[in-house]
């Protein structure tokens, strides 16, 4: 049986557990569930996916009151740059049309340090994009396949990591 990943959240999978399956109004087991699986190493994000989320709203609220600090790591090292650069290369080198890859390369798109960082750190990328030929977006998938990062979706880590968001008695 081989042993749990770790996990790296992007921006959109955290929104969209607030959107939809996982309110914090119905359902804030899956939020202590991520913060009990931090806190085991096994889950975390990064500083510019926190950028990414706006003030105002509960995960916003929950991103800088509940998680701790470290739960958003940072991209700031010589590893992690070395690797978002030659991901950069790659996409600029692809038949994506350029105002695709002028947006991943902007400094507040999160998705290409997400994949570095995760390149950096052996941790698989959770994201509920999937992989496409098309050439408008630079797609987290595709960058992941490139440089041989794992990806899935949050129901794929929360099946791996045993989540269990059952109501108590």
């Amino acid at each position: 049986m081989t042993p749990p990943r770790n996990y790296v959240l992007d921006a959109g999978s955290m929104m969209r557990a607030k959107k939809q399956h996982y309110r914090f109004c119905f359902c804030p087991g899956f939020w202590d569930f991520l913060l009990a699986q931090h806190t085991a190493g096994r889950i975390k994000s990064i500083d510019k996916v926190k950028d990414q989320i706006k003030p105002g709203d509960d995960l916003h609220a929950w991103a800088t009151t509940q998680a701790p600090s470290k739960f958003f790591g940072s991209t700031r090292s010589a590893a992690i740059a070395n690797e978002y650069g030659k991901m950069m290369v790659w996409v600029n080198g692809q038949p994506y049309k350029q105002a695709a890859k002028s947006e991943f390369a902007l400094a507040t798109n999160a998705d290409g340090w997400l994949v570095a960082y995760a390149k950096a750190h052996g941790l698989t990328v959770v994201t509920h994009e999937v992989p496409s030929n098309g050439i408008n977006r630079v797609k987290i998938p595709n960058v992941c396949d490139q440089f041989g990062v794992d990806y899935c979706d949050t129901y794929d880590m929360l099946e791996d990591l045993k989540g269990n968001l059952v109501l108590g008695p």
